[in-house]
Formats: C-alpha cells, structure tokens, sequence
C-alpha cells in the first residue's frame, strides 16, 4: 500500500455525493432574492423556487414516495417542470419526464414500464393522459398542474399541483441522496423495435453534464436562459441544473413561437437558449417586425443536424451567436462540441458553415468521443475519411436501460458506448457524422424510428411491403418518407395512408410522402435503403 493511502479514507468530511440539486440549495442560500424563474406574470427568487422543490419532496414522500420510486410528469416548460428536477431527486426518487408529444398507446407503455406511482400532469394534456390511464393496469396517483397560460383542458387527479405542495412543509423532505450511483431520471428515447428504451441517468452525470453545459455556454448568474428547448428531452440537456448552478434566470416557454420568443427576448434580455436547428430556422424566417432584439448578441446551442449556412449567416445578422452541440439521450445530451478555431473567422461562410457542422470534440466532463472500427474496437486513422462508428465514454453516459439487460450489454460492448452514427475523424481531431447506422430519422429535434413507422404500415390492408427512409425537409431537417408496395394497383392512396398512420403514432412519426412501386433489394431480398434516400432527396417537397 502506497505511504499516500495509509490511513487516508474517504469520510463525510472530504467525500460527498455529487448531487445536482445541491445548485439550487446553494443559489438560494447565496442569492435568494434574485430572480430564478419567470413565467408570465409568475416570478420565483431563488429562495421561494428552494422552498417550493422542498415541498414538492416532503408531499411525495407523505404519499409513500421514497428512494427508487418513479414520479412522472407531463408538462411544457414551466415552473413546476424545474421544481420536479429538484424535488423529485431531493428525496431519492426518479424523475420521468414524459414527451408531451407522444400518443397514449406510447405514454400508457412508459408509465407501466417506469412503474411510476405518481403523475403530476398539466390540464393541457388532459385528452391524451386521460386516453393512456384507461389502460392502466396500476393506480397512480395523479396531480394536476392547472397553469393559468395553458389554453385548454380538463383537471383529471385527485387534487391540484398548488394544493398538493401546500400541505406540506419545506423542511420536512427527507434527504434522500447519498449515492451519485442513485438514478435520478429515467428517459425514454425511440428504439428500432418499437417500443421506447428507458435511459437511467444518475445523479453523478447529472452533476457534470450541468457543469459542463455551463462552461461551455458561459452561463453565469448574469444569464437570462429562454426555455425554447423541451425540459423533457433529455432532462433539458440538463440546463435545468445547469443554469440554476450559475444562479442565473430561467425564462419559461410554454410553446416554441417566433413572436413570443422575440417578445421574451426584448422583453427579459434573454442571453442564451438552446433548441432543434428547426428552431433556429423558424427564428431565422421569422417576419422582420417580429425580430426584436436583446441588448447584446444572444449564444443559442443547436444540436442534430447542423443548420444550414444560411441559417447561421440569417441568425448572425439578428444577434444569435450559433454553438453546434452533439449527443444523445443516452448521455445526457450535449457530449461533444464544436468549439470554434481563431482561424475560422477567417474562412468565408461556407467553408465556416462545414467546420461548423461537425460534431467537434468531447465535452469538458466527458472522458472521450472518437471514431472507432466496430469490428476491431481500434481507433480509425484521424484523416477524415475512414468511417467508422462514434463511441463515448465517461461519467456522463446514462446508467443503462431500464429491464433491459442485453440491450445494455450491447450498448456498452468493448467498454465504449456505442452511438450508432457513422462518421469520420479528422486531423485535428474533430469528429464529424456522416450516417446513421440504425436509420434513426431526426424530425424537428425528435428521434423516429423507421423500423415503428413501417410496423404501422405492415398492418395497413392495402399494404404488401413496406420501407420508411430520411426525406431532406427545409423545415424539419428531415421527415419520414414511406415507400410501399400494394396488394394491388390503387389499392389505397397516398392521403389514405398518411391519414391511417395518424391514428396510430404520434404526429411527427407520421409520413409526409407516400410512394408507391417496387422496393429495390438485394439478391438475399433485403430491402435497399440507401437507394431510397437517394429517391426521397430527389422527390420534390
């Protein structure tokens, strides 16, 4: 044993677990008259938005919620979004924050999956909450967020949000974390199978990636963060803890519009947001009179697809300063960035736009992101054209999938987690994807699974053969495209299937062309998918 070990154990007093919800219990001990959160007419210090996490906690754990049990919740971006992301992990529990967008088949599979024992659902969303409890196996209990800005609905639960945390009190919550090991969130993200795979993250990552977000974007507690990012996709890229550890004020959006985003950033002098390069694109074209302005240039992390240069040229010339960000369900969001060179301001726009476009390097609080051979686990010669498959590892990679044993084996094979997206390493070592291994479709920031979509449309009468493929799409960044064979000619049209596909998926799931004829194969049959995207980016829009 080394001279530096003997007797030197970790204790209380120099080893703590890393918690994210310590950001918030420092804020508001630090500065708890500032400003955390802005809804409407709504304003919450930092004390109050501590206070209200810590009745949040004592209340579920009145109701039997303890250490590993699940809280979902269905909501837009909103106050009680960011106290569930404290309060829900103050006391052990899990937070599983569900995709307002998805149907009821979908969330009632999620629900009875995670197990959860309690939903706390906003009236908004009330028809299709109301549609997936029917077929529920379990009792939940059920909280209602009656949010005044929310545009319709029916109260559904037991008793309301409001009620629900004033029957508490603050300093009754239990401390429930003493393991960075514990899950902290559970996350579905689309398979290639059908049914959604559930991402545990733990407190740990949750922890780093927050900090890394806040150094990479310089958020301080200066910073006015415009919620144009879902808070349920990957916890918020976890800039829900992030900008609370900078002590900074987070600005809620219930839904992504140009003119209440400008209005927001005119009004709040907004400094930083986040959001799918649709959003971007709908900023952009955006009617001149809407553009308002803040009082300096606004940073706006995009991740996916990188938005066109166009894009960036139009967001530059109205005060948004682009960061492209890359990463995943599976790691918390961001993992890797592309941090600009001081020479390629130097570069004219399209070549800027490309250097841009790559998915860089791995995150501050990652421990790596390359391109690596599948077959042999080695590295790929960084000379930007050998492909190969990009690979994490690090401390913010999730804990695994929840009962799901072999796909999490798979995912981690050869101690790296594998990402499924193809690409190339260059000589500076910038990572850039080139393909998608999995034919994952990224709409509008949201991941479609083809192998879904075309389960749905096998199950069409009229259809014999069935293939979904990536279509360019100037507003969405790309959109499913179906290719189909008919039992027989005219057997169904394009707007028949289109409308068949809608009751039975969510709506960004659903096909915007439909075409029709003879699928291109190999000799072995198997369908060939690279010659129809070929065929949909052809095919007009």
């Amino acid at each position: 044993m080394s001279i530096f070990e003997k007797a030197l154990n970790p204790c209380v007093a120099n080893q703590q677990a890393l918690s994210p919800v310590s950001f918030l219990r420092r804020a508001a001990a630090v500065r708890p008259h500032q400003i955390a959160i802005v809804h409407g007419k709504r304003r919450y210090t930092y004390a109050q938005f501590w206070q209200r996490s810590q009745q949040l906690g004592a209340a579920l754990a009145s109701h039997g919620v303890g250490v590993g049990d699940c809280v979902a919740i269905m909501a837009t971006n909103t106050p009680e979004m960011l106290e569930a992301h404290n309060g829900v992990p103050l006391i052990g529990a899990v937070l599983n924050s569900l995709n307002i967008r998805l149907d009821a088949t979908t969330l009632a599979f999620i629900l009875e999956h995670g197990e959860a024992k309690v939903l706390l659902t906003d009236r908004e969303f009330s028809p299709v909450i109301k549609e997936a409890l029917v077929t529920l196996d379990r009792k939940i209990l059920v909280i209602d967020i009656d949010d005044e800005l929310a545009e319709s609905g029916e109260l559904l639960g037991e008793t309301d949000y409001e009620s629900f945390l004033s029957s508490a009190k603050p300093e009754d919550a239990p401390q429930g974390v003493s393991d960075e090991w514990q899950a902290i969130s559970l996350l579905y993200t689309s398979g290639t199978t059908g049914n959604p795979k559930g991402c545990v993250y733990h407190h740990r990552g949750a922890y780093l990636n927050a900090i890394g977000n806040m150094t990479t974007m310089g958020v301080t507690y200066r910073s006015r963060y415009l919620w144009t990012l879902p808070m349920f996709h990957c916890d918020g890229w976890t800039f829900t803890w992030a900008v609370t550890a900078a002590m900074g004020t987070h600005v809620c959006l219930r839904k992504v519009d140009p003119t209440l985003i400008f209005n927001l950033i005119e009004q709040e002098d907004v400094t930083h947001m986040c959001g799918a390069p649709i959003v971007l694109n709908m900023l952009a074209h955006a009617p001149a009179e809407v553009q308002k302005r803040a009082t300096q240039n606004i940073e706006i992390a995009t991740g996916g697809a990188a938005p066109p240069s166009s894009v960036i040229e139009s967001m530059e010339a109205i005060g948004f300063n682009v960061t492209h960000l890359y990463g995943l369900t599976e790691t918390y969001g961001p993992a890797t960035v592309c941090i600009p060179q001081d020479d390629w301001q130097d570069l004219d726009l399209q070549q800027r736009s490309a250097r841009v476009a790559r998915q860089g390097v791995h995150y501050l609080t990652l421990e790596d992101a390359a391109i690596i051979n599948s077959d042999t686990m080695e590295h790929v010669p960084a000379d930007g054209k050998t492909i190969g498959e990009l690979m994490i590892r690090g401390n913010t990679v999730m804990k695994g999938y929840l009962k799901n044993t072999q796909a999490t084996a798979d995912a981690f094979a050869g101690g790296w987690f594998h990402t499924g997206d193809l690409g190339v390493q260059h000589p500076d070592g910038y990572v850039e994807i080139k393909d998608r291994a999995k034919d994952i479709i990224i709409s509008g920031g949201e991941n479609v699974s083809t192998l879904e979509v075309e389960e749905v449309l096998y199950r069409h009468p009229a259809i014999l053969e069935a293939a979904v493929v990536a279509k360019p799409d100037e507003t969405w960044g790309e959109t499913p495209c179906a290719f189909v064979t008919l039992h027989k000619t005219g057997g169904a049209t394009e707007q028949e299937i289109i409308e068949y596909c809608r009751e039975h998926m969510a709506r960004f799931k659903v096909p915007k062309h439909v075409l029709f004829g003879p699928l291109p194969k190999t000799s072995t049959g198997k369908i060939q998918k690279y010659a129809l995207r070929d065929l949909a980016a052809g095919e007009p829009e």
